[in-house]
């Protein structure tokens, strides 16, 4: 006899017990209010709850969320959850925005004459023939009043005698533009609202992440609707832009860099993401040979106030200087080609600070006396309104505002319209035949770029 005899020390187990334990395994589970459960019917039920709640998560997380109706998610039906594919949302996404994108052709008046004769300049009254010379696109974000208001890019509108939208019907409106500014290469037109029910939402540019799924929409070369998907390349890029086309880089714009194509006709169209929420509006790409896939677009929270200001005043209200300019590095660059005898020299029309300077003489160039340290800064070639008023003189060279430094038409600009305001005291450094003079003014309110 072993030492420990009963059942439960023993290692043996005796009949009658395995009997007993062998029918409690196979009694119904429910006994005297006790439940009752085998190892292998728990591991079993385990199993099975684990690999539903397996599969709802990954309806979840992999659908985008539950239920949301933005058709970016799971959707709730009688029976539970349904995971959508995601292969069907850039589907959804722009099903939802693509009735509110719209075209926007520029339509210029020409003198009458032989040929195609010369476009008259923008609000001229002498009569001439209507032609069309551009299109852009341009999304609806708003409808009030029985007005539909419309975003695009300046440069789509820039000149035009008559603007006409044409909305995803095909039904052409004639539109009125609200505002416009150049700096940011944006637009506001009005159409008549009437059977306008779609609208575009507007998202939140800030929350992008690099690599994320967009969607730039528009109309191309004219040939009607047009999507194109790609991804977020960088979130935020500066890209340098010259304001008159002239090759002279004075502004800096802040923009979302894409690779999905943004091609002709593109541009003023919006950017979305998965959501169907615009985060950005097509502006401008590198178009030069070996590039392929760099797009770049506004980002929607930079755009909005903008907008906002357009609509309510119909332009942007900027400090303003209230001079015509050169860069100082341009001048030695047309000295150099006098120099070199390079024939005529290009005009003195390059950087300006808030118009461009028409009073130069073309091939003439300013005679600068000024000290050997001296690289860098703005020339003066006509001053106008505040600038005028405190004494600034054709030739004078500002090389600081504020004691900042100053080297050219772009870093005055980013330096009045970021860090001043309208009436704001600014103090001027310049030389003037070789010597340096400081002044003292308030600056004045830009209302229009001209």
């Amino acid at each position: 006899m072993s030492l420990f005899d009963d059942d439960f020390y023993s290692t043996k187990v005796s009949k009658r017990a395995a009997r007993e334990s062998k029918k409690r395994d196979f009694v119904f589970p429910y006994r005297s209010g006790v439940r009752k459960w085998s190892n292998v019917r728990i591991a079993f039920v385990s199993s099975i709850t684990s690999a539903v709640a397996a599969t709802l998560l990954f309806g979840v997380v992999f659908g985008g969320g539950g239920g949301t109706g933005n058709g970016a998610g799971t959707v709730a039906t009688a029976g539970g959850v349904q995971a959508i594919d995601p292969l069907e949302r850039p589907i959804q996404a722009s099903a939802k925005v693509r009735p509110a994108v719209v075209s926007v052709i520029n339509q210029q008046m020409f003198a009458l004459g032989i040929g195609n004769g010369e476009a008259l300049p923008e609000g001229s009254e002498e009569k001439g023939t209507l032609r069309e010379v551009g299109v852009g696109s341009g999304v609806i974000i708003s409808k009030k009043d029985g007005k539909a208001i419309i975003i695009t890019n300046y440069h789509v509108i820039d000149q035009a005698h008559t603007v006409t939208v044409v909305l995803m019907s095909g039904e052409a409106r004639e539109a009125r533009v609200v505002g416009k500014d150049q700096i940011t290469d944006l637009a506001v037109l009005e159409i008549d609202g009437k059977d306008i029910d779609v609208v575009a939402e507007i998202g939140d540019s800030s929350a992008l992440r690099p690599a994320e799924y967009i969607i730039a929409i528009g109309n191309p070369l004219g040939l009607g609707e047009s999507v194109t998907t790609g991804s977020v390349s960088k979130i935020k890029q500066i890209v340098p832009v010259s304001l008159n086309q002239d090759g002279v880089y004075d502004w800096e714009q802040e923009v979302i860099q894409i690779d999905a194509s943004i091609n002709q006709g593109n541009s003023g169209g919006p950017l979305i993401d998965l959501n169907g929420r615009v985060v950005g509006i097509n502006s401008m790409k590198i178009a030069d040979l070996g590039v392929e896939g760099i797009g770049f677009a506004i980002p929607i929270n930079l755009a909005m106030p903008i907008v906002e200001s357009l609509i309510k005043l119909g332009h942007v209200p900027r400090p303003y200087l209230g001079v015509y300019t050169m860069d100082l590095e341009q001048y030695w660059e047309q000295q150099g080609f006098a120099d070199a005898g390079e024939g005529e020299l290009p005009d003195a029309e390059g950087g300006a600070t808030e118009e461009d300077a028409e009073g130069v003489t073309e091939g003439a160039l300013p005679e600068l006396k000024l000290p050997d340290e001296i690289y860098d800064g703005v020339i003066v070639l006509e001053a106008v309104g505040p600038a005028k008023d405190a004494g600034l003189l054709f030739n004078d060279v500002i090389v600081k505002l504020d004691r900042q430094s100053i080297a050219s038409t772009m870093d005055l600009r980013k330096y009045l319209y970021g860090q001043k305001k309208i009436g704001d005291e600014i103090e001027i450094s310049f030389y003037r035949d070789g010597e340096l003079k400081v002044t003292h003014f308030k600056l004045g309110e830009k209302e229009e770029e001209e």
